[in-house]
């Protein structure tokens, strides 16, 4: 075994475990059946309970995925913790059945935008206070605060992240709410270690959840996750883990196998000594499944990608093929090509330009033509 000096992070207690302040790492998943079904939601849950899972995450995204948490909580033991999206408000009504409360800044722009931030931030803290949960600021590179994003260069997605993170910290700091933790996400392997390691020099005291947004397919996904984590945890940064894969419902506790083999090895010594992600070849990304997709035709088409661009593997390129309307079109703005899925089209861009909406039964054909036309624009990438 090797001994790792982890960062001296506080404790943290979601439900019946504590993240930071020294307590094991604990894997997460997320639930991607509907909220709305009970049953299904339930049956998620507990399968990724049983599979070791130390939080569990649900989407609550209307009144109606709200209604259907108490009996959700009421059928099981897991530690649940609740993504707001734009939201926020629903906070109030999900917090007594939950254990954790998780928010986005950069999505706290799509309602009331005449009130200010802070004062939204302030509400979801003192509902978190009032129902013992814990809060989790997660900070995600195609969602970034808008007014942050303004004051960085074009090219540098790290700086408002950051930036954003910390700022959320010091007004929940200032107002003496200190039951929180930190998530810095990109699908870049790369940048999601030089985001956290400048988190963590400037913020050693905040517990930090790990994770490689939109990590695609087994293995590539688990292979970028397992990159990232472990340059990380070696040098003591992280408390808390989500593997994220595009898989079926029926697979989502593979997430909590990879994130548990992945943490077994660090701990275990059996790492890579060098960061070599091979960004010189063809890089899909796709995000994990969850209650948000709108057809779950996503996952067959993500694999369906996979296979059809085989041929361009020598290539530099990013496909991104995300799977809802809620961080698809922004977090397909810097991929070359672009696929966001909805309940019968598939949105096609490259880079930030809307090249037009298809049906699954068509999208293939159209990524290709624009594939063959970006390799034609551009040289062989170096092998």
């Amino acid at each position: 075994m090797v001994d790792i000096r982890r960062n001296p992070t506080r404790a943290v207690r979601i439900g019946r475990i504590t993240i930071g302040g020294g307590h094991p790492i604990a894997p997460q998943s997320m639930t991607a059946t509907p909220t709305s079904d009970i049953e299904a939601t339930l049956a998620q849950v507990e399968d990724l309970h049983r599979a070791g899972a130390g939080v569990v995450r649900i989407a609550v995204d209307s009144k109606k995925d709200a209604a259907a948490l108490p009996a959700i909580r009421a059928g099981t033991e897991a530690n649940l913790a609740i993504d707001l999206q734009e939201n926020y408000r629903l906070a109030s009504e999900v917090a007594p059945h939950v254990d954790k409360l998780r928010y986005n800044p950069g999505h706290l722009y799509h309602h009331e935008r005449e009130k200010p931030w802070q004062e939204k931030v302030k509400f979801i803290a003192g509902v978190a206070a009032d129902n013992d949960c814990g809060l989790r600021v997660g900070v995600n590179c195609g969602s970034v605060d808008p007014d942050k994003k303004a004051k960085f260069a074009e090219d540098d997605s790290i700086g408002p992240m950051l930036a954003s993170a910390l700022e959320h910290c010091e007004l929940l700091d200032s107002i003496g709410f200190t039951r929180y933790v930190v998530s810095l996400k990109d699908s870049d392997p790369a940048k999601v270690i030089e985001v956290n390691r400048r988190f963590a020099e400037q913020r050693p005291d905040v517990p930090l959840h790990l994770g490689v947004t939109e990590a695609g397919m087994p293995p590539d996904g688990i292979i970028k996750t397992r990159i990232a984590f472990e340059q990380l945890i070696s040098r003591g940064i992280g408390d808390t883990v989500r593997v994220s894969l595009t898989v079926p419902n029926a697979r989502k506790h593979e997430e909590i196998a990879a994130a548990n083999a992945i943490l077994a090895d660090i701990a275990a010594g059996r790492v890579r000594s060098v960061v070599d992600y091979g960004l010189s070849s063809l890089n899909i990304i796709s995000c994990p499944s969850c209650s948000r997709v709108e057809n779950e035709a996503f996952i067959e088409l993500a694999e369906q990608v996979r296979e059809m661009t085989r041929y361009a593997q020598e290539h530099a390129i990013t496909i991104a093929v995300m799977g809802c309307r809620v961080n698809g079109p922004g977090e397909t703005d810097d991929a070359d090509l672009g696929l966001w899925c909805g309940p019968t089209h598939v949105n096609l861009k490259r880079r930030s330009a809307e090249l037009g909406a298809f049906p699954y039964d068509a999208i293939l054909p159209k990524l290709r033509e624009e594939l063959d036309r970006l390799i034609a624009e551009r040289p062989l990438a170096a092998r």
